[in-house]
């Protein structure tokens, strides 16, 4: 899949290919001399990949991308992201290098931290309320399934993402820090503890400054995550003092899970402890990153290579928020629109803040469908993988060879037009508009059919308004019904498309979309609508005919 491509690689324009570059750069530049750099440059540029990692063993140990999840709700749109995005970077590394250095993406579930709010989506709330400020995975499962609330969103959240088929490693924060893979660190930063306050303290209010400690322990009398002061440290020990909820003066160790650190040092810690080379991260997590950076040198590591992507918006112009509900969430986008239509989204941009709402989603499968045609014309005509194509990073560098040969805004006003329901009813155009089609041959399309009819019914048909037609586009419609039934049978859109052409021109509109854009409204009560040839192709000359006869006489508008 990736043989091969390290020429191209080098070349291509599209960002993740950039991010790769960027990445390898960094990984040459932590882990060889200057001799060695040299080397591995000469036997990259004969594409002596494979040799360089055997000459140069420091290439062996796996480039590692991290993103997070926050286990006291369930995965969401944001978790997909996280996921898809480094994926996309995590494959044109792989391309870059031919895949001969090793990579790895890390999962990790913030699964240790104090649960603190109780979401809206869950039950036994009543349940929650008695665990709350616990370690997640120290507090009851409301939906009885796991032993812990947070066991039940780890499970959802592998489930989610083994879904899409994500390649990944998942680690859970309980289980590093418990396990003593976070000893080393922790221990790192009770040593440098000064260090780390003159980093933290600054950037809090006046009074957090006074109680703040990067450790917060677990109260061993309740089991709860607590905000408390650091009184006292013992290095040789390996030990903090803090106040138990009580008051009660309390000594424990920072290892072995029994504190956990505040989430700006927790970040620092675990890039260090995991060797994390990339990470990204919202736009509004810039001063986090620049914060946990300092940390992270301060204990002697290397932060890893950083991208900030823009936030998604909802139809008002408002950051999604979990707390608030508003924007799309991952079940509605994937009740009208596929999960590659989606990662295509998410591809797309992602410095550039975009809107994530229900009527962003036929625009994006329409492009993706358009994407992926163009990659596969490419790879026709040349042999090689586009590359730079969107559709090569949705599919993880191994695209489909095949996409739809009607797009979902074509659907959706099939749909409309034919007033169907069922994909039956679909299929029964689609049949005779492609001959040999059937849902079995064309699975891609089949799914799409569904999509189309799901947004329609709750989106499409709600908001239709029919207008009766003014003096100059009955004349012009009229024209239409005449050239259509002159067309010879089996005429195809092309010839159909220049006939409505011919039309608009014949009756002055200027511009002509003023014209298509007539038919929209007065034929399907909308002010948008797909290529008008195309629709009448697979919707039929005379079945066309009969709605815009309809529509001329008054039946439609009056609806």
């Amino acid at each position: 899949m990736l043989q091969g491509l390290s020429h191209p690689a080098r070349e291509a324009k599209s960002w993740p290919f950039e991010q790769a570059r960027g990445l390898l750069e960094r990984v040459l530049r932590l882990r060889l001399s200057d001799a060695e750099r040299d080397l591995a440059a000469t036997l990259f540029a004969q594409g002596k990949f494979a040799e360089a990692v055997r000459t140069l063993p420091a290439l062996l140990e796996p480039v590692v991308f991290q993103c997070g999840y926050g286990a006291s709700g369930l995965p969401h749109m944001g978790t997909f992201g996280e996921a898809a995005r480094p994926t996309m970077v995590r494959t044109a590394f792989r391309a870059l290098t031919e895949d001969a250095i090793p990579t790895q993406l890390i999962v990790f579930s913030d699964d240790m931290d104090g649960f603190r709010k109780i979401p809206d989506n869950v039950p036994n709330r009543e349940l929650l309320e008695l665990d709350r400020d616990k370690p997640v995975t120290s507090v009851r499962d409301p939906f009885g399934e796991h032993e812990s609330f947070g066991a039940h969103n780890n499970a959802r959240l592998r489930a989610f993402l083994d879904g899409f088929g994500f390649d990944y490693t998942f680690m859970s924060s309980t289980e590093t820090y418990k396990s003593g893979r976070f000893d080393a660190v922790l221990l790192r930063i009770l040593e440098r503890f000064d260090a780390v306050q003159a980093i933290m303290l600054p950037t809090l209010g006046e009074e957090r400054r006074a109680t703040y400690s990067p450790f917060l322990p677990i109260s061993p009398t309740s089991g709860r995550v607590l905000q408390a002061p650091t009184i006292a440290r013992n290095v040789e020990k390996g030990t903090i003092t803090f106040p138990d909820e009580d008051g009660t003066l309390t000594e424990v160790p920072v290892t072995g899970g029994h504190v956990k650190l505040q989430w700006r040092p927790d970040w620092a810690a675990r890039w260090v402890a995991l060797s994390v080379d990339y990470e990204m991260s919202g736009k509004d997590l810039v001063d986090s990153v620049r914060i946990s950076n300092r940390i992270a040198k301060a204990l002697g590591g290397e932060p890893p290579e950083a991208f900030h992507f823009e936030l998604f918006m909802d139809e008002n112009n408002q950051k999604i928020s979990k707390s608030k509900g508003n924007g799309l969430t991952m079940e509605e986008w994937l009740r009208y629109g596929t999960p590659e239509s989606l990662a295509y989204y998410m591809y797309q941009s992602p410095k550039s803040a975009k809107r994530l709402y229900f009527d962003v989603i036929p625009k994006a499968t329409d492009e993706y469908l358009q994407q992926l045609d163009a990659y596969n014309r490419a790879r026709a005509e040349s042999g090689a993988p586009a590359i730079d194509n969107p559709a090569w990073h949705v599919h993880r560098g191994a695209p489909p060879e095949r996409g739809s040969p009607v797009s979902f805004s074509l659907l959706l006003n099939l749909v409309s037009a034919a007033d169907a329901s069922t994909k039956d009813i679909l299929w029964g155009f689609l049949e005779r508009y492609i001959p040999g089609a059937t849902p079995a041959t064309e699975p891609l399309l089949d799914q799409l059919a569904g999509y189309a009819i799901n947004y329609y019914e709750d989106f499409v048909k709600p908001a239709k308004t029919f207008r009766a037609p003014d003096a100059r586009e009955r004349t012009a419609m009229e024209d239409l019904v005449a050239r259509l039934r002159a067309l010879p049978p089996g005429a195809d859109a092309e010839a159909i498309q220049n006939e409505v052409f011919e039309v608009g021109k014949a009756a002055g509109f200027e511009p002509l979309r003023a014209w298509f854009g007539a038919l929209y409204e007065v034929l399907l009560g909308q002010s948008q609508g797909p290529r008008f040839g195309s629709f009448v192709a697979i919707f039929g000359i005379e079945r066309t005919i009969a709605l815009i006869e309809r529509a001329l006489a008054g039946e439609l508008a009056a609806a």
